[in-house]
């Protein structure tokens, strides 16, 4: 599917003097469009900002990025990768907070997304797991989880290994097959 705009404004775009770091130059004439971007291929957010057919504004939004309301109009936030600092002025207040909301709407999406994408690089490159016991084992082997309390009660979660023999499902993913080897808890649902 690729890149799709998500949400898109108007406001003048400005970015921050290299030479002084204090004073905004305008990097649009007139108000533009300012839009918001998912990647569904890389799973990453974007703003990106035309002026004609110049990219006044590419920048992939990060967990660390903050977008700080500096005025009733104006706000701005600071990317690291492009080496800038940008400014957008709006038309109302009502704007600037539609705006500040869905940065951090979707720098949250970015923040599990990161999350996200680093667990599947531990699980790929964990070429085995420690089982509680302390000796090495498959991640594909399973490891009966201990008992536990659940929600304080006294109640016992007893996960075994299923007995019943199920025929394993052909072709289907590792982890469902991990999981069908256990028993479904009457209290948990596990």
């Amino acid at each position: 599917m690729g890149e799709q705009p998500i949400y898109s404004t108007r406001a003048h775009v400005f970015q921050i003097d290299p030479n002084t770091k204090k004073n905004w130059l305008p990097t649009s004439k007139h108000a533009v469009t300012v839009s918001y971007f998912y990647d569904s291929t890389r799973n990453v957010y974007r703003i990106i900002s035309l002026d004609g057919t110049k990219a006044i504004i590419n920048s992939t939004i990060s967990p660390n990025m903050t977008f700080t309301k500096t005025s009733q109009k104006f706000g701005q936030w600071a990317d690291s990768r492009a080496n800038t600092v940008y400014g957008l002025g709006f038309s109302t207040e009502h704007h600037l907070s539609k705006f500040a909301e869905k940065f951090a709407e979707y720098k949250e999406a970015a923040r599990l997304a990161k999350e996200k994408s680093q667990e599947k690089m531990e699980m790929a490159t964990s070429p085995s797991q420690e089982s509680p016991a302390g000796e090495l084992s498959s991640p594909l082997t399973p490891v009966t989880p201990p008992m536990e309390n659940i929600n304080g009660t006294d109640e016992i979660c007893n996960t075994t290994p299923n007995s019943d023999s199920r025929p394993e499902p052909a072709q289907n993913s590792l982890a469902f097959a991990h999981r069908e080897q256990y028993k479904t808890c009457r209290v948990c649902s596990f």
